[in-house]
């Protein structure tokens, strides 16, 4: 693995990288022209919220809504995180990994947030890549906790101590604010990173172990035939075959 610092040179954005940020950058942008209007019928039909979501039964909103972000702040953060920290990420899985990651972490956000937000009473809107970028900072940080860092260019830092000041920024802008909604979309977000970054948890793994599990208790000894015109039995010990 290389010890090159991340974040410290212009990197080369890789394909999903590059497909996530100009959705994201293009649906938030037309939602941004767009006359008073046509930005409340976007939000009606494109945005997740707890009625719209678990009353209205717009499910497609899981998927729309991660596109949609009104926060030009938020979606900044989220371009500079998808141009400099995610394309290692994608070079260490592969896009399809990559993009499956993203499309999964942005649900669970989705779900966790609006769920909350049934729990405590308020229509809460859960918008944007924020959940995925966080757990993209999360898997950076499990697989590579002793790589070198520099965020923006200039703090100097590994990737565990990245994690963690991310984590902690988080907590105390949640608590600060009161964002509980979004506080549980995050934690949604990042338990699942955890998850398919553990070896122990990994869905993936999980599966593949309990296929061969599987294969290996539909297998039956066969005991070697004994030889023609004697009752022994051809072979010695260990001549046992295994039949599927």
């Amino acid at each position: 693995m290389s010890k090159s610092p991340v974040g410290r040179s212009v990197p080369r954005i890789t394909r999903g990288a590059l497909i996530l940020l100009c959705a994201g950058v293009a649906v938030s942008l037309l939602r941004a022209m767009s006359d008073e209007a046509t930005r409340a019928s976007i939000d009606h039909w494109l945005a997740a919220s707890p009625d719209a979501l678990w009353r209205r039964g717009r499910v497609w909103t899981v998927i729309t809504s991660p596109l949609l972000e009104p926060r030009f702040l938020s979606l900044l953060f989220q371009a500079f995180l998808l141009w400099s920290f995610m394309p290692t990420l994608e070079r260490f899985w592969g896009t399809g990994r990559f993009l499956r990651f993203a499309a999964m972490t942005s649900v669970a956000g989705v779900l966790g947030g609006t769920l909350m937000g049934l729990a405590t009473g308020r229509e809460v809107p859960i918008f944007g890549l924020d959940p995925f970028v966080y757990a993209g900072i999360v898997a950076f940080g499990v697989i590579y906790a002793r790589q070198p860092v520099q965020f923006f260019g200039v703090l100097p830092m590994t990737g565990r101590q990245l994690m963690f000041g991310i984590l902690g920024f988080l907590v105390l802008f949640i608590t600060l604010n009161g964002a509980w909604e979004e506080g549980v979309s995050f934690a949604a977000a990042i338990g699942l990173a955890a998850m398919l970054t553990s070896r122990r948890w990994n869905p993936e793994l999980l599966l593949g172990r309990w296929r061969r599990a599987r294969a290996r208790a539909h297998l039956k000894v066969v005991p070697p035939e004994p030889e023609a015109g004697s009752g022994k039995r051809r072979g010695g010990r260990g001549d046992s075959q295994w039949l599927n």
